[in-house]
């Protein structure tokens, strides 16, 4: 005896789900993704952390080295992708530079992505 199984590609038929909402244009998504890289490291992670738990959610360069073993120039570095990316903004105080937490701006990133 032979099985006939149903077409499931039979005209009119809906192969998907309908879209609910307007997915990212293409230019947002390069400028997602960019931003995405700069959180795609455990050091910047770690840096957003620190600056998120920190009183004020802002911290001092000064202040941020030693939490990631890293020395001063390269925790520069990863601070000013994150400030690129809007994370975080930098004022200078002296001669040290500090950093604060963007507010709303991992919220931006969480709601392209949520439903």
């Amino acid at each position: 005896m032979t099985t006939v199984l149903p077409l499931l590609d039979a005209p009119g038929a809906a192969c998907c789900a309908p879209l609910v909402r307007e997915p990212i244009s293409a230019d947002d998504a390069v400028d997602l993704a960019h931003t995405i890289k700069a959180l795609a490291d455990p050091t910047r992670l770690r840096l957003l952390s620190i600056v998120a738990a920190s009183e004020g959610q802002e911290a001092c360069v000064c202040d941020l080295t030693e939490p990631v073993g890293l020395s001063q120039p390269t925790v520069s570095h990863h601070l000013k992708i994150l400030t690129d990316a809007g994370f975080l903004t930098r004022s200078k105080r002296g001669t040290w530079a500090y950093f604060a937490l963007v507010p709303g701006a991992l919220e931006r990133v969480a709601l392209v992505l949520t439903p």
